[in-house]
């Protein structure tokens, strides 16, 4: 009986679709919205002070918060998708370039 269903013609050419092999849209396997991708360091702001670097990533992402760590100071490690850490040196100034965690 293989041999019978094997010789029968078909419809179908080789590597057609099927009726019953889903159509995938277009845009599957990307990200929807716009091509380019969130922002998750900015080395740019190394040597400003703590207020200009806020100001600068939250005109980037409105909603992260901000968190300035002091020179010698401990922090947990845990790793949140809305927050920044801006680590100081002990002039005050942004030691290392924030990035998202």
């Amino acid at each position: 009986m293989a041999e019978k269903q094997q010789t029968e013609p078909s419809d179908k050419q080789p590597g057609e679709l099927t009726d019953s092999a889903p159509v995938l849209p277009r845009t599957y396997g990307t990200l929807l919205g716009p091509s380019t991708a969130p922002k998750m360091e900015w080395p740019e702001l190394v040597g400003l002070t703590p207020e200009e670097a806020e100001r600068k990533i939250k005109d980037d992402m409105p909603r992260v918060q901000i968190q300035v760590v002091q020179d010698n100071c401990f922090v947990t490690m845990d790793f949140k998708h809305g927050r920044v850490r801006l680590y100081l040196d002990p002039s005050g100034k942004v030691e290392r370039p924030p990035r998202i965690g």
